[in-house]
């Protein structure tokens, strides 16, 4: 590796060293290598680890999965790098969208790893969306899954971006003036057999902007997080000491890639650390696929654990084994002490949902109910929740692996090399959280004011609420943009009602928010409610539900029991029963400020 230069080697090295030496005793495992950018990264896991399985993928609906060493995956990645230089894209911003697959990762690494400047679009997006983003990023390339083929041949053919050339990653449709993932290693491989070394001799700039990635915030307004390799290299070290990663795990990729939660944890993290990547083929399919290829790693949102709570609890009660469960698990967790354990053999349709391997659970992207981590562990899963921000690459906290230390009321403990502080608490303690390290961005792409706004002497104001105890334990109240200010000046956080309410059966999902009362002139507390019908008919009869005068009785009748434990300035005030989804981003959280979402 002659052509890595010293400063971000021994800035790499850094980080080992003082990984390896901390005193810190969460920091379990101390055997992360020295990576000083993502090309290094995934050359020196080549190397290691050549043999193993990096990706499992269906290419075609009926077949098996196939599997793909880090070797070939190597040699795709150098062909398909050499191709897009050799088509004069050396420097530039090449765009990156489509469904998660082992073409995309592709297309990722061989942009990253020595082309230019990778650009993950969010395939949610409306079409004048996307040619705005590739307008604003001077986008000159895109790769594409063939379900966008039509929609970027039109923004090509606009002349309204710098989009010149076109790559489909899959299908067998033929378009005109469009290349093909497969056509482009072909050709990068014949460069590489006759002696072309631009991209495998390639200089990476370990400090600039490699990454381009645009957010998806409840506002509306995309910002661009711009990345560098240094950013993304940190997070990969830092996080696998506290939660371990083995050559033998194999993650199950279901979420959103172009998400840094995905892109970062459960697509880098994996390949760093010799692992595989298992490709779900869309959310219908996650249970017929964890058992295929029974994982061991899965990283999901809150929203897919609550709904595989609910279905495996409601099936208990189908069956009427909810006692027994509850015995068999009370049991156990007694038993285990003795090295006996019970729930496998008398709890076996549940794990059969997950596969035979499944070993750890993460929750991220918001919080999590802890009852719902503290039954998957009583399972005998590990099952933990982290914190992270784009703008931190996005990690910044994660619960430990071991029972002993995990907190799952609290989002993480402070990942190690970094910092975190609260500025302008109140008298609870309770302030913005800031953070500190190595993965935070550069910068908003083309916003100096934005930027000057969330960094300052290096910290990063995450917008967030809540507080640190005394081990670097990162505990969230709520978003501070989203807070409601009541008459008395209290801060009311809508997010720690919501969590109160999902506890009730009969709540699907819901929103809170701040209205204006005309009569008293203050700020009450109203609950938009989605129900849960099937829950709401099991209380009070299909008839019954179909009128929502009953549904918000039975409402009230819980949202009673809640408000008895708060103060008066967070009671809720009223109740609206709502049918219709709410308006969400693509990353499927609600959006509070549209006025759609606060109908009464």
């Amino acid at each position: 590796m002659s052509n890595i230069n010293t400063e971000k080697m021994i800035w790499a090295q850094k980080v080992a060293d003082d990984l390896k030496n901390s005193t810190d005793k969460y920091v379990v495992y101390k055997t992360s290598r020295p990576i000083c950018d993502i090309k290094h990264m995934f050359t020196t896991s080549a190397e290691l680890y050549a043999d193993n399985v990096a990706f499992m993928q269906k290419f075609a609906k009926d077949e098996p999965y196939t599997s793909i060493t880090y070797r070939e995956a190597l040699e795709t990645v150098s062909a398909l790098g050499t191709a897009l230089i050799a088509r004069g894209l050396k420097g530039k911003r090449i765009a990156v969208i489509g469904e998660n697959c082992y073409q995309w990762a592709t297309s990722y690494l061989a942009v990253i790893c020595g082309t230019g400047v990778v650009v993950p679009l969010d395939k949610e997006l409306g079409a004048n969306e996307l040619k705005q983003l590739c307008k604003e990023a001077e986008v000159s390339a895109v790769m594409f899954t063939e379900k966008y083929a039509r929609e970027f041949e039109e923004i090509r053919d606009s002349g309204e971006t710098d989009i010149d050339i076109l790559v489909k990653l899959n299908g067998n449709k033929e378009f005109d003036g469009m290349y093909t993932w497969s056509g482009m290693i072909e050709e990068g491989k014949k460069l590489v057999a006759d002696g072309n070394r631009e991209f495998i001799d390639a200089e990476i700039v370990y400090d600039e902007m490699s990454e381009l990635l645009f957010t998806s915030g409840t506002t509306g307004i995309a910002k661009g997080v711009m990345l560098s390799h240094k950013n993304i290299c940190f997070d990969l070290m830092i996080a696998p000491t506290i939660l371990n990663v083995n050559t033998w795990d194999i993650f199950f990729s279901v979420l959103p890639i172009h998400h840094t939660y995905e892109g970062t944890a459960g697509f880098l993290m994996p390949l760093y650390k010799g692992a595989a990547i298992a490709y779900c083929e869309g959310l219908k399919y996650i249970v017929k696929n964890l058992s295929e290829v029974n994982p061991t790693m899965f990283l999901g949102v809150p929203a897919i654990f609550e709904v595989l709570y609910k279905t495996i609890w409601k099936n208990i009660r189908k069956q009427g084994k909810e006692n027994l469960v509850k015995k068999v698990m009370s049991v156990s967790n007694f038993t285990e002490k003795f090295g006996l354990n019970l729930k496998r053999k008398l709890l076996k349709d549940i794990y059969k949902v997950f596969g035979t391997r499944m070993k750890v659970l993460i929750s991220g992207g918001a919080a999590i109910d802890p009852a719902i981590l503290d039954f998957f562990n009583d399972l005998g899963f590990i099952a933990v929740q982290g914190y992270g921000l784009s703008e931190c690459a996005p990690m910044g906290a994660l619960n430990p692996d071991q029972r002993k230390y995990m907190r799952n009321s609290s989002v993480g403990h402070c990942l190690p090399g970094m910092e975190v502080k609260i500025e302008d608490k109140d008298e609870d303690g309770i302030g913005e959280i800031c953070l500190k390290g190595d993965n935070v961005m550069l910068g908003y792409y083309k916003n100096p004011e934005a930027t000057a706004e969330v960094i300052r002497d290096g910290w990063f104001y995450t917008g967030d609420q809540g507080y640190v105890d005394d081990e670097d334990f990162i505990y969230i109240t709520g978003r501070k943009k989203n807070v409601i200010i009541a008459s008395n000046g209290k801060n009311v956080f809508p997010e720690e009602l919501e969590y109160m309410l999902s506890k009730i059966p009969y709540v699907a999902e819901s929103m809170v928010w701040g209205a204006d009362d005309e009569r008293s002139k203050d700020i009450v507390i109203v609950a938009s409610v989605i129900p849960d019908m099937e829950e709401v008919e099991g209380a009070i009869g299909a008839e019954k539900a179909k009128d929502d005068e009953a549904v918000r009785d039975l409402l009230w009748k819980e949202v009673d029991r809640i408000n008895e434990e708060l103060p008066m300035f967070k009671k809720i005030k009223k109740i609206s029963v709502r049918h219709e989804e709410f308006e969400k981003n693509t990353s499927k959280k609600i959006k509070r400020f549209v006025e759609s979402n606060k109908k009464m």
